[in-house]
């Protein structure tokens, strides 16, 4: 497979983002280049257009497809797994971020709790609870907000998506 100068573009910027979210450059390079192409690839055509090593993307695949944004296939025919990115964005940006609610965001809540119920009786400030408490219940409030968004119908979530700021117009204005 050839990249244009755009596919090129798009796979090395992709990897680039991949490293401030906390992916390695490769891995977020072989998503990218799965996420753009119209057909699943299968690695050696992965190795191929990335100029990567075998070992590498076979690693990049295992673990894109435990992030559940890759998933594999086979063809008649043919003996070689095939791999595809979720092709539908929405549903891939709402896998990543259900998985990043999953690992980090979920236990941060557990951990925040568990100091809070520490604190209580281990002779903490009441300052320093009032704190932790206060951080508990505003991380508290926005995951809330955001398991009750995401068990809307999707119509309804993209409505509140394209509502955006416009929102505010609608609420009391108030310092």
């Amino acid at each position: 497979m050839k990249l244009t100068p755009a596919m090129q573009a798009f796979v090395l910027h992709w990897g680039e983002m991949g490293t401030k979210w906390g992916v390695n450059r490769s891995v977020a390079q072989i998503h990218a280049l799965l996420h753009i192409t119209p057909e699943p690839l299968a690695a050696d055509e992965i190795c191929e257009a990335l100029g990567l090593a075998r070992s590498n993307v076979s690693n990049g695949l295992k673990e894109l497809q435990g992030l559940k944004i890759v998933t594999v296939s086979r063809n008649l025919g043919d003996r070689r797994d095939h791999f595809t990115s979720i092709r539908d964005v929405f549903d891939l940006a709402r896998t990543v971020v259900e998985s990043r609610r999953d690992r980090e965001y979920a236990p941060t809540l557990l951990a925040l709790k568990d100091v809070a119920d520490e604190a209580e009786g281990d002779g903490t400030p009441s300052q320093v609870r009032a704190r932790i408490d206060e951080t508990l219940v505003t991380m508290q409030m926005f995951d809330d907000w955001y398991q009750d968004v995401s068990r809307l119908p999707r119509p309804v979530q993209l409505a509140i998506i394209r509502l955006g700021g416009r929102i505010a117009r609608l609420l009391p204005k108030g310092s």
